[in-house]
């Protein structure tokens, strides 16, 4: 491992000056071993899923299928370039439709959170949020719906399809 050297010399009364010579294979062997143990023994971080519970095909009639009343309902209608159009209550003629989008701090965010406590206060039941997603819309945007129902703690949320009354109501925007 390490070595001393010392050179004895007899005719000299003078102090020896030692020289030291450390051998570095080993610590290079021990350094190759122990990232070679870290690399295989290491878990690589696990890409997180998002879970979805998705109804089934087969009819349950245990199911309540009730309807839900139009003062619990918040439309979302995901758009091209991020746009987020919502209106309270279900399809009707002259839709209340209004405009947001992702990014500003009057963004999907705050309707979702001042629209869902408007109605806890009004009906004492949670908000049924209906996510619908025009066929200009991202997949993107629809994931980062999803994300923001689950930021803001939302407990009912649906994906359906979009009205024709809704698309119309859009491009008269």
């Amino acid at each position: 491992m390490a070595e001393i050297q010392e050179k004895s010399d007899k005719k000299s009364r003078k102090s020896a000056k030692v020289s030291t010579k450390i051998d570095m294979t080993p610590m290079v062997d021990l350094a190759f071993l122990l990232i070679t143990f870290f690399m295989l023994t290491t878990t690589f971080s696990k890409p997180n899923v998002m879970e979805i519970a998705m109804p089934d095909k087969t009819e349950d009639k245990d199911i309540d299928t009730s309807p839900v009343a139009a003062s619990r309902c918040l439309t979302l209608i995901l758009d091209k370039d991020q746009k987020v159009y919502w209106y309270r209550g279900m399809v009707q003629e002259n839709l209340d439709i209004q405009r947001t989008d992702f990014g500003t701090s009057e963004g999907v965010r705050k309707v979702l959170i001042t629209q869902t406590e408007e109605i806890r206060q009004k009906t004492n039941k949670d908000a049924v949020i209906l996510i619908k997603a025009t066929d200009q819309a991202k997949y993107k945007n629809l994931v980062d719906i999803l994300d923001e129902m689950h930021i803001t703690h939302q407990a009912i949320y649906a994906i359906v399809d979009v009205y024709d009354l809704e698309k119309q109501a859009i491009a008269s925007l």
